[in-house]
């Protein structure tokens, strides 16, 4: 994730350029955008203030330049920040955005732009949201919205050795990052959250298509392979940090998750203690904790604790999975 002093190196020494490149002359920009739109970006101006309806749209999406469609920005890392342009935590990738000193106005700022065509975006300050305290101020003229089926979902429920495990073998599911989520400080290690101080839950970050699994048969997935109905307590893991959570990101999502939930309890002695949270911000895991099961398929606990909710999962889901699943 993206920081302060990253934003400042890259405008130091410049960062990576893309493997693709597009480059036109003033004159060839003018043919194919429109005069605001070439004022934005190609002669770095500044739109005004709250005229664009952007600001306050935050439905699931992606956000390309204007000019070369490259995807710069995800709606997720999109909030609010009451200045009257949009507003985000970070670019979808480290080099998707180059940044230039700008000195103009008697100010002293960081110019944004895009990283394969140039064009001008707006600034990126220090003052926005944990866990990485940036705000990209961003010209939404400079912008267009781009729908996708990519979606992510982040939940918890136990060791997430185990969560990732599961999710890693369905159809559909792009990639699944283990990490912490849910608690009062920025960046915790594990040792840090294994102290149960942080407040943060194991979780797995889940990327998925939409068009070939929902968000609801995640979620029901989620519910079945773990036990829900336990408060701060997988098997033999206990501690805050081991509790049932859904992090919803919109209301619809809130919404979805009280449905299943209330389908699935019937199948439970005991009532679901799953807890529900707005999402805030994701810290991805250390590297060894990233396909752990994957790695270290002979070590005890994957042998004792993983192999068993596998062999489970498969048989009640298989025909959710990728592909036939290795015998162990």
């Amino acid at each position: 994730m993206l920081n302060w002093l990253d934003v400042l190196k890259f405008a130091n020494n410049g960062n990576p350029k893309p493997d693709r490149r597009v480059e036109k002359t003033d004159y060839e920009w003018q043919a194919i955008l429109a005069p605001e739109e070439f004022r934005i970006t190609r002669q770095k101006g500044t739109e005004r203030a709250h005229s664009s309806e952007m600001c306050n749209l935050f439905e699931p999406g992606r956000y390309a330049c204007i000019c070369c469609d490259t995807e710069l920005f995800d709606s997720e890392e999109k909030f609010e920040s009451g200045t009257g342009w949009p507003s985000f935590t970070q670019p979808i990738q480290e080099n998707a955005i180059a940044y230039h000193k700008d000195k103009g106005f008697g100010m002293y700022r960081i110019e944004t732009v895009c990283n394969t065509c140039d064009a001008h975006l707006g600034h990126v300050f220090q003052d926005g949201p944990p866990p990485g305290g940036l705000r990209f101020c961003i010209n939404a003229v400079a912008l267009k919205k781009v729908d996708t089926n990519i979606r992510k979902l982040t939940i918890g429920g136990g060791c997430f050795w185990c969560t990732e495990a599961i999710f890693q073998e369905l159809a559909g599911v792009i990639k699944v990052e283990s990490g912490y989520s849910g608690g009062n400080t920025q960046n915790p290690t594990y040792r840090e959250v294994t102290s149960g101080h942080t407040g943060h839950a194991e979780v797995v970050q889940v990327t998925y298509d939409k068009s070939v699994i929902s968000y609801e048969t995640l979620l029901k997935i989620h519910l079945t392979t773990h036990n829900p109905t336990t408060l701060n307590r997988q098997g033999a893991d206990q501690g805050t940090q081991y509790r049932s959570i859904i992090f919803y990101r919109n209301d619809d999502e809130r919404k979805i998750a009280l449905k299943v939930i209330e389908e699935v309890q019937p199948s439970f002695d005991d009532m679901i203690v799953t807890e529900m949270k707005k999402f805030e911000a994701f810290c991805e895991a250390e590297l060894y904790h990233q396909d752990y099961y994957k790695n270290n398929p002979n070590k005890a606990y994957c042998q004792a604790v993983i192999n068993p909710k596998l062999a489970k999962f498969r048989k009640l889901y298989h025909k959710k999975l990728k592909q036939a699943p290795v015998q162990t």
